[in-house]
């Protein structure tokens, strides 16, 4: 069994001699590739809205489905990879996204929304499992005072993933300029990118299970005993920050789902979906930059600081996103993702500080809340029918705020659990 004991400080068997750059290295791949698999449903919401000519509410069931299964399969996800172990989860992970795309081949074959958002929930269940087993795990390697740094370092790879997949899903999904007439009513297109997922996904894990990880292991169970004796309720910095993660994600996912449409729009710069889904790409760059420059910076800035002030980055933009248009509009909603960058893994590192060997449940706690990315959009998509994409930006403005309030008290809610 994979554990973190009480004072954090992780004892990796004999034959690792705490040598992480490999294990490390290993992680940063499934970081890279379940950024690229998420960030598809950016370009996939337009796709199949036009395919079945839908509502902005019921495109954003691609959302619903995809982060709904977070909240469903977070809490059993945390039990088994504390039963497992990490190595075991990834590997649990990998099989089952890979199913996930397979299953796009049927869904285009009927050509039924239903099928594709049956898929997208059972890809989504994988990639939770590799959510929940993959940054306690990544984590854990290290200094406890670092493990911000190591986080944001592997999302940047993750933010990699989210870079090039909105460019390669616009290409895929859509094709050129040229082409695009021809598959206006299909959703044919969708069927290769998924299958070639999925083979990704098969070798990938094929090669985690030959490879040698170290082991976390607690030092003394007797302490962890006295840890596993608490409730995970009684620790407000992590039940605040299982709120924090549910607006960061829902605020990062339901600006992305909007990108296509609102940089469609006329009077912001009346792109045509392959056009703008390319321009996403400059969104989820901005966040790859951030992670790389936030992994260097949090080993001397304090991670509370760090995350409020960027939340009232994010605001800001927003407000300017919300009431400009052109290209003062299309730049400030781009340069939302520069500060981003590190929400997530950041959040994330605060809120199981100290947790000990309940870390693995504290992360499925944590990934329970990514739920967020199916609510919020729905909630977005509603006000978009109702009133209009640009005041619909509103929505993850106030997830913005909640954010900035947990940055500025994280530090108070830690003190209380000793």
């Amino acid at each position: 069994m994979s554990e973190i004991n009480t004072n954090q400080s992780f004892a990796v068997n004999e034959q690792s001699n705490k040598n992480y750059l490999f294990p490390l290295t290993a992680m940063t791949t499934l970081f890279f590739l379940w950024g690229f698999i998420t960030v598809l449903n950016d370009v996939l919401i337009p796709r199949l809205k036009d395919v079945f000519d839908l509502t902005y509410f019921e495109a954003m069931l691609v959302q619903f489905c995809f982060f709904g299964a977070y909240f469903i399969v977070s809490i059993p996800a945390g039990i088994l990879v504390k039963q497992l172990g990490y190595k075991k989860g990834i590997l649990t992970g990998l099989i089952v996204a890979s199913i996930g795309c397979m299953l796009f081949y049927p869904a285009v074959v009927v050509h039924e929304y239903w099928l594709f958002l049956g898929a997208l929930f059972v890809l989504a269940a994988g990639v939770t499992v590799l959510q929940v087993s993959a940054n306690p795990y990544v984590a854990a390697l290290g200094p406890e005072k670092t493990a911000s740094s190591r986080l944001n370092l592997a999302q940047a790879l993750n933010a990699l993933g989210t870079t090039v997949g909105p460019y390669v899903g616009g290409i895929l999904f859509f094709g050129t300029a040229g082409t695009l007439a021809a598959s206006a009513a299909s959703a044919e297109s969708v069927k290769v990118p998924y299958l070639m997922l999925a083979a990704a996904l098969l070798l990938i894990a094929i090669i985690f299970a030959f490879i040698k990880l170290p082991e976390i292991e607690a030092h003394k169970e007797e302490n962890n005993a006295a840890i596993e004796s608490r409730s995970l309720t009684q620790a407000p910095h992590l039940t605040m920050g299982v709120l924090a993660i549910f607006c960061y994600v829902g605020g990062e996912v339901a600006i992305g789902s909007f990108l296509v449409n609102y940089i469609g729009e006329a009077h912001i710069a009346g792109l045509e979906e392959h056009a703008a889904a390319a321009l996403i790409s400059y969104y989820w760059g901005g966040a790859m930059v951030g992670r790389f420059i936030g992994s260097a910076l949090l080993q001397k800035i304090a991670p509370s600081k760090a995350i409020a002030f960027n939340a009232f980055s994010v605001i800001a933009l927003l407000l300017i996103t919300i009431f400009t248009q052109g290209d003062v509009a299309l730049y400030s909603v781009l340069a939302i993702g520069l500060f981003n960058s590190i929400m997530f893994p950041t959040i994330f590192s605060v809120a199981i500080e100290k947790l000990g060997s309940l870390t693995s449940k504290g992360s499925g706690w944590l990934c329970l809340a990514i739920v967020g990315g199916a609510l919020v959009p729905l909630l977005q998509g509603f006000i978009a029918d109702t009133v209009n994409i640009q005041q619909s930006f509103f929505v993850p403005m106030i997830c913005y705020v909640f954010i900035a309030w947990y940055g500025l008290n994280v530090v108070r809610l830690a003190n209380k659990w000793k």
